[in-house]
């Protein structure tokens, strides 16, 4: 019997296989576009190849990629047939991500940190001042602010191992790392490199390296800047001037690339991109956009142009700095009448502009409030914290401090608006790897 029983189980082995056998031959595999399915019937496009599959109900979407297996050449009933893959088409509208916000990451170790600061603290850090030329250690120490500007006054005849004694006793001093900005834009402006002690030759304006080399020799400058800087201990450049300027009679037309808007938008980006990675941040500015105005370290300036021009011609650069990871943007004190009849650093639809029409999440900074356009008006400090600025750039850090205080007493101001910006300041620091 025993014998009998493995026969029997051979047997049926052998039949097992040639039916596997016969059944592979016979196999197709099917992956195509369905042309049609309607009356039991599916039509796949597979390459120049049409397959009608018969008594299929199946509710696939015609349009869409299927993919399957098939035991029939002859007559393929989807009966017969294992269905290994579908990609249906999506008609839905696709799923808005919200971008994320550049120092997201951060927050949550920004807060803990602005949790046990005072609100003395608090607005110091909201603050970058002019360092004074006596008594800045004893300033920075007894002040605690967020940021320290130095010009080329600061720099003049001093050799490297000064220059870094000099901001190093300032951030010895410094309960948390300060923020040291500079205005190195090259040409016109040059603050380090007007001593040859720290530089061989004056840093070059945009319009200077492009007609040279174009934007590689921006982006190489740019990599060899940030090195010096960073050597010397200078951690943030209120650089580049990304404003749109080609007539030579115009204020800013120096300090700007001197080409159109397209050219200009190349050039910010190629700034971004190149700066990053080499510990000093680059400030897009000045927003929205200086045009032909006058000189606002002297005076009021009007732009009386329109919004649609503004939009077309001046905006575009900033957006392409914030596409490539612009961690600072500066506010000028123009009024631009098409938007806000008050200097834009003042301006909260200047700001919201900013920060939700071109999506900028980073650091907001004015330029200096005690410059000409904004003399004459009165809480300059308390209008640019509602207007949206983060940093406040100011060469009269006691009225700075002062006006701030007195905000938050007439409750002009809270203490919540103060913590919605210094979480962003110390998040920065964060991200920047000072904290």
């Amino acid at each position: 019997m025993k014998k009998i029983g493995i026969i029997i189980l051979s047997i049926l082995g052998i039949f097992l296989i040639i039916f596997l056998i016969n059944k592979d031959d016979n196999k197709i595999n099917i992956k195509g576009v369905i042309k049609e399915n309607q009356n039991n019937l599916l039509v796949i496009q597979q390459d120049n190849k049409t397959y009608n599959i018969i008594n299929s109900d199946e509710d696939y979407e015609i349009g869409s990629e299927i993919e399957l297996v098939c035991y029939n050449k002859e007559k393929i009933d989807f009966n017969e047939c294992e269905v290994i893959n579908y990609l249906p088409i999506n008609d839905e509208e696709p799923e808005v991500i919200e971008n994320k916000e550049i120092f997201a990451d951060y927050y949550e170790q920004a807060k803990a940190l602005m949790n046990s600061m005072s609100i003395e603290e608090k607005i110091s850090q909201m603050l970058i001042v002019r360092r004074p030329q006596s008594n800045d250690v004893t300033m920075q120490q007894t002040n605690q602010f967020g940021g320290i500007i130095f010009f080329a006054s600061d720099f003049k005849a001093k050799t490297k191992d000064e220059v870094i004694k000099m901001i190093s006793d300032l951030q010895n001093v410094s309960k948390l790392p300060i923020l040291t900005a500079i205005d190195e834009e090259g040409g016109t402006v040059s603050r380090i490199s007007s001593n040859k002690n720290l530089v061989n030759s004056p840093f070059k304006s945009s319009q200077e390296l492009y007609a040279e080399g174009g934007f590689p020799l921006i982006s190489e400058d740019v990599k060899n800047k940030s090195m010096i800087l960073q050597e010397l201990g200078l951690n943030l450049n209120l650089a580049p001037v990304v404003d749109v300027s080609t007539n030579t009679s115009d204020y800013m037309y120096k300090r700007s690339l001197g080409l159109d808007t397209d050219a200009t938008s190349i050039y910010a980006k190629t700034v971004i991109e190149a700066s990053k990675g080499l510990g000093v941040s680059y400030t897009l500015k000045h927003f929205p956009g200086y045009g032909n105005n006058l000189d606002t370290h002297v005076g009021s300036s009007v732009d009386s142009r329109s919004y649609e021009d503004i939009w077309q011609y001046d905006l575009p650069p900033f957006q392409e700095g914030i596409k490539a990871g612009a961690e600072a943007v500066m506010v000028s004190h123009n009024i631009v009448k098409a938007i806000e009849d008050i200097p834009a650093s003042l301006s909260l639809n200047i700001h919201n502009l900013l920060k939700e029409d071109l999506e900028f999440s980073g650091v907001i900074i004015t330029d200096d409030v005690s410059m000409g356009a904004l003399k004459n008006l009165e809480d300059v400090y308390i209008k640019a914290i509602k207007a949206g600025n983060d940093l406040i750039i100011t060469s009269d850090y006691k009225e700075a401090i002062a006006n701030i205080q007195k905000g938050l007493s007439e409750q002009a101001i809270s203490i919540e608006d103060i913590d919605t910006h210094v979480l962003k300041i110390l998040a920065w620091k964060y991200y920047k790897k000072l904290l």
